[in-house]
């Protein structure tokens, strides 16, 4: 076999080895995990009681080796371990939550704010499927929830636990009606909680604290995010799912569930994790691929200590992303307050910039997973949501900026289609050249180089356009990927979420037959070959056919066959990144046509058409006699 071809079915070979592992290790998984997900949040897990772990870094009092946080409240005597979300509400009052974008409501016992749901997003793209819970309460199948108090440096010292009964004064938290709420120690200090909520994903919380006894206390004001028990992720590398944050100066910080467990013991050993001291802006959080929860300090100012934990509570994993204040001197007479935001919602791209700048939390931007091409993936959003403003569909918008990205690298594309036109006008030298010296490599390409210096040909011209559009097509597959702004967004007709993969499989004609080939065991989603991805390997079909059929058999069988196997391979990706790629072959085949007509090169595609189309006769030798 010749190098060439070896070079060829080894390129092939790798990039099918990609794609299968791919719908394999991503695309197979993904689908079980949703299952799994969707049952789980219908069949009630047992709640599992317990106290959480420290926050690392803080003072510890005397004859205690760290100041203790509150974690689960344990159910009620005679409560059932596998109550559901509605029941462990109903074991506290509560205080309503009610914003344009949020539903909810705090609880009395502990002062936590662990109800919330989305009022604008559901689970599937019918609006009546339910709302997106994103907080639910200790006790329920899956607690997640915010946490704010104090600590004490002092043993001895009474500050509210997850049992503390509040007293609120106030109604339902609004945007126009903050809440406030009381709890006194009986040891002369009185602890205040003023909450406030704006009108999308972001609480302010003042705690305050008054002492009116006659001894200096010191105090660790605290904020966190807990979630008990490992969620089901996707499990893909281009999205992070887990603890995350901005430390300072230590900038983004991501860990797995999986990584944070990994992790060294801190503040003893039933607590694993990771701590940064000393810590000046940003914040700290817990993140899903739409949706997340994150504390930071108002004051970015003020030094803080950060830490993603993970700590064992019997069968149940509990994680927490922590904020720790600075100790805080309360002298007789006198009142100190902390104030804290925390964000609870969709990672909306304009709201989360919108924080980083009223809020100035420091690179709060990041909370969005925009990747390592993020100064190519944030303006691809940006451009994209210009066109869906305008025209109101981001299906219109992927086109669109296909367009753009196609006039932007015009001139590189230009050069490399000329390159390729002049390639292909002196392929008879070429072949020509190969024959005259056969085996003897050195004088071949000697030879080559000469011809391509005499007709100012740069053989690897072509590969450049190839080279720089590859980031920009990963991040335009990132944006689709990552950004809630795609999901469940519509095209026309039958996709009605460009997030997701095209619904429809040429397996039961297209919904015709009774029949859901997704279901099939193993190979369900091979079987998912919906009408964008057959249109997608039409165009890459047509796209090959620009070009002369090659020589070597071996090459016409592989070229043959990729198109067929890219349709297969790409059937599971998210339909606007297909689109996008049918659009942009298309795109491609226009360009090219317009170039080799330019530079005088016949355009095969026309030939190869017939050929493919044209049937194939047999002659019978003549009868004897």
């Amino acid at each position: 076999m010749r190098e060439d071809n070896k070079n060829l079915l080894l390129a092939i070979v790798l990039s099918v080895v990609v794609l299968i592992g791919w719908n394999y290790f991503y695309g197979v998984p993904q689908m079980e995990q949703q299952k799994r997900a969707q049952q789980a949040a219908q069949q009630p897990a047992p709640a599992q009681p317990g106290q959480a772990g420290p926050i690392p870094g803080a003072s510890p009092p005397q004859g205690s080796p760290t100041a203790p946080v509150p974690g689960t409240v344990p159910p009620p005597p005679g409560a059932p371990l596998g109550e559901t979300r509605e029941a462990a509400l109903l074991r506290s009052p509560r205080i309503g939550i009610d914003t344009p974008s949020l539903a909810g409501s705090i609880s009395l016992r502990g002062g936590r704010i662990d109800d919330v749901l989305l009022k604008n997003y559901h689970e599937t793209v019918d609006p009546k499927s339910p709302r997106i819970v994103l907080f639910s309460p200790s006790g329920s199948p899956n607690p997640y929830y915010a946490e704010f108090g104090w600590v004490s440096a002092s043993a001895g010292v009474p500050t509210p636990t997850v049992e503390t009964v509040w007293t609120a004064g106030g109604g339902t938290l609004t945007p126009a009606q903050p809440l406030t709420l009381t709890w006194d120690n009986g040891q002369g200090l009185i602890f205040r909680r003023e909450i406030a909520v704006d009108d999308k994903y972001m609480f302010t919380v003042r705690d305050s604290v008054e002492n009116a006894g006659a001894t200096p206390m010191t105090l660790h004001p605290y904020g966190l995010v807990s979630r008990h028990g490992t969620p089901a992720t996707q499990g893909f590398y281009v999205l992070h799912e887990g603890l995350v944050g901005v430390l300072g100066e230590q900038g983004l910080q991501e860990y797995s569930y999986d990584a944070v467990a990994k992790e060294n013991p801190v503040a003893g050993q039933a607590t694993r994790g990771k701590v940064w001291s000393n810590v000046a802006g940003g914040f700290v959080g817990i993140t899903d691929k739409y949706w997340a929860a994150a504390v930071a300090p108002a004051d970015q100012a003020q030094p803080y200590t950060g830490s993603f934990t993970m700590r064992q509570d019997g069968p149940t994993k509990v994680y927490q992303s922590n904020l720790l204040g600075e100790p805080k001197t309360l002298a007789p007479g006198s009142q100190v307050q902390a104030d804290t935001r925390l964000f609870a919602g969709a990672k909306e791209v304009a709201a989360v910039d919108a924080y980083e700048k009223t809020a100035g939390i420091k690179r709060f931007d990041l909370l969005i997973d925009w990747g390592w091409f993020y100064f190519i993936t944030k303006p691809l959003f940006k451009l994209l949501d210009f066109f869906f403003r305008l025209f109101g569909n981001f299906g219109v918008a992927i086109i669109l900026v296909t367009v753009v990205i196609k006039i932007v690298f015009f001139p590189l594309a230009n050069k490399s289609y000329a390159s390729m036109a002049k390639m292909k006008a002196v392929q008879p030298e070429m072949m020509a050249i190969r024959e005259r010296y056969g085996d003897d490599k050195m004088k071949q390409q000697q030879a080559l180089m000469e011809l391509y210096k005499k007709e100012k040909i740069n053989p690897v011209a072509g590969c450049w356009p190839v080279l720089i559009q590859i980031p920009v097509f990963f991040a335009l597959y990132k944006v689709l990927f990552v950004t809630i702004e795609m999901r469940h967004a519509p095209f026309f007709g039958w996709i009605r979420d460009l997030a997701a993969p095209d619904p429809t499989t040429i397996f039961n004609l297209f919904g015709l037959l009774p029949f859901d080939p997704g279901a099939v065991p193993v190979i369900g989603p091979f079987l998912m070959l919906g009408v964008w991805p057959i249109v997608m390997g039409i165009t890459m079909w047509l796209q090959m056919k620009m070009n002369p059929a090659p020589a070597d058999p071996i090459q016409q069988q592989v070229f043959a066959w990729m198109p067929l196997i890219f349709t297969f391979m790409l059937a599971s990706f998210p339909a606007g990144l297909v689109i996008y790629w049918a659009w942009n072959n298309l795109l491609s085949v226009a360009q090219q046509y317009a170039i080799m007509r330019k530079n005088g090169v016949k355009v095969e595609l026309w030939d190869n058409l017939r050929g493919s189309f044209a049937k194939k006769t047999t002659t019978k030798a003549p009868a004897k006699g």
